[in-house]
C-alpha cells in the first residue's frame, strides 16, 4: 500500500469533514457524492480504454489516399450516437437523484427546532425562535440542537453574501441580503462540529466560523433555560466594578447584556458570553485573557472588523475582563 493513501484518507474525516456525516442529510449528501464519484470514474476508464484501443491499433502504411467505406461510416455514426445518447442518460440520472436528495435539506419535519442565524461581517447571530415570545432568545456564533430531532434554520444576511457550511450536518445554503434561506438538518449524534461561512465575504472570510454542539435533548432544552436568564449577577467587588466599565461606556451602544443597562444591537449578544467556547466567530478561545486582548486591539486580531477601539486603563481592563469572563 502507498504510504501516501492513509495521508489523503485522513482528509475524510473529522468534525468539519462531509465524508465524516453524523446527521440524516450528511448522510445522504455523502451517497451521494460516492453516486457521482462513482459514475464519473466509471466513464473516464471508459474513454481511457477506448483511447487505448485507438492508440494501439494500427494501419499497414500505404501512399493511396484515405476512402473510408460505407460500413466503417455507419459504425462511426452509431458509436457517435450511442455516446451522445448514453451521455445524455447519465447527465439526467445524475440530475435526478441531485435534485431528490438535496430538496431533503429543505423539507421541514414535525415539530422542528426553528433558529434563525443572520450572517454579519465577521459572525453569526443565532435566534431561537419559540412560540411563546418569553422564550426567545438570540446568541451568537455557538448553535446548540438536540440529537434526533430536526433543526430548521432560517438564514439571512445583514451585509453581502455569506453562506452556512455545517459538512459533518449538512450542505451548504446561501445567506443573501434582502432574501431568506432555508435549510434543515438533524444530528445522529452527539458531538461538537465546526461549521464555515462557505463564501467569500470579505478580509476576515476564513474567521467567520461556528460551532454546532449536538447533545441530549435534557441538555439541549437545560441549555435554553439557561440561555433565558438574564446576565449573571457580579460576585465580586473586581467583577461589579467591570459592570460598571462595561455598561458606562461604549460597549453597551453595541452589545445586549441582559439584565443590565447594556441593549446595544450592532454587536453580538454578551449575556451569556463565558458560556461558549470561543470569540470573535472561533478566533480565540473563550478565556479572561483573549477576552482582554481583544477588547484591548480587536483590528490587530481581527482586521477590518466593526469593533471598536475603547480606551480603557489598566485596572478598567481587568475588571472589564473580570467582568465578561464570569457571564456564564
Amino acid at each position: 500500500m502507498s504510504p501516501a493513501l492513509p495521508m489523503l484518507s485522513a482528509g475524510c474525516t473529522g468534525w468539519q469533514s462531509a465524508m465524516d456525516p453524523m446527521g440524516t442529510e450528511a448522510h445522504e449528501l455523502r451517497a451521494l457524492i460516492w453516486v457521482f464519484i462513482t459514475v464519473a470514474a466509471v466513464v473516464w476508464v471508459l474513454v481511457m480504454l477506448v483511447l487505448a484501443a485507438a492508440i494501439m491499433r494500427r494501419h499497414p502504411p500505404t501512399s493511396r489516399p484515405i476512402s473510408p467505406s460505407g460500413d466503417s461510416e455507419r459504425r462511426a455514426a452509431i458509436a457517435v450516437s450511442s455516446a451522445v445518447v448514453a451521455t445524455v442518460l447519465v447527465i439526467a440520472a445524475l440530475t435526478l437523484e441531485s435534485y431528490l436528495v438535496t430538496r431533503q435539506l429543505y423539507a421541514s419535519g414535525a415539530d422542528p427546532v426553528v433558529v434563525r442565524v443572520r450572517g454579519y461581517q465577521w459572525w453569526w447571530e443565532i435566534t431561537y425562535n419559540n412560540a411563546k415570545p418569553a422564550r426567545v432568545f438570540t446568541t451568537a456564533n455557538e448553535l446548540h440542537v438536540p440529537v434526533g430531532r430536526q433543526v430548521s434554520i432560517e438564514l439571512a444576511a445583514a451585509d453581502v453574501i455569506h453562506s452556512f457550511w455545517v459538512p459533518n450536518l449538512a450542505g451548504k445554503q446561501d445567506l443573501i441580503p434582502g432574501r431568506d434561506n432555508q435549510i434543515a438538518f438533524t444530528a445522529s449524534r452527539a458531538g461538537t462540529y465546526r461549521g464555515q461561512c462557505a463564501e467569500f465575504c470579505g478580509l476576515q472570510h476564513a474567521h467567520m466560523g461556528l460551532l454546532v454542539i449536538a447533545e441530549s435533548p435534557d441538555e439541549f432544552a437545560a441549555w435554553c433555560n439557561a440561555q433565558l436568564e438574564d446576565a449573571t449577577v457580579p460576585d465580586d467587588a473586581e467583577q461589579e466594578s467591570g459592570e460598571h466599565v462595561v455598561t458606562g461606556k461604549a460597549c453597551a451602544a453595541c452589545h445586549t447584556i441582559r439584565g443590565t443597562s447594556a441593549a446595544g444591537t450592532l454587536g453580538p449578544d454578551l449575556t451569556h458570553l463565558a458560556s461558549r467556547s470561543f470569540i470573535a466567530a472561533g478566533v480565540l478561545p473563550m478565556t479572561r485573557g483573549s477576552l482582554a486582548a481583544w477588547i484591548v486591539d480587536p483590528q490587530t486580531i481581527k482586521p477590518g472588523n466593526n469593533m471598536p477601539m475603547v480606551a480603557l486603563t489598566a485596572d478598567e481592563l481587568r475588571a472589564a475582563s473580570a467582568y465578561l469572563a464570569s457571564l456564564k
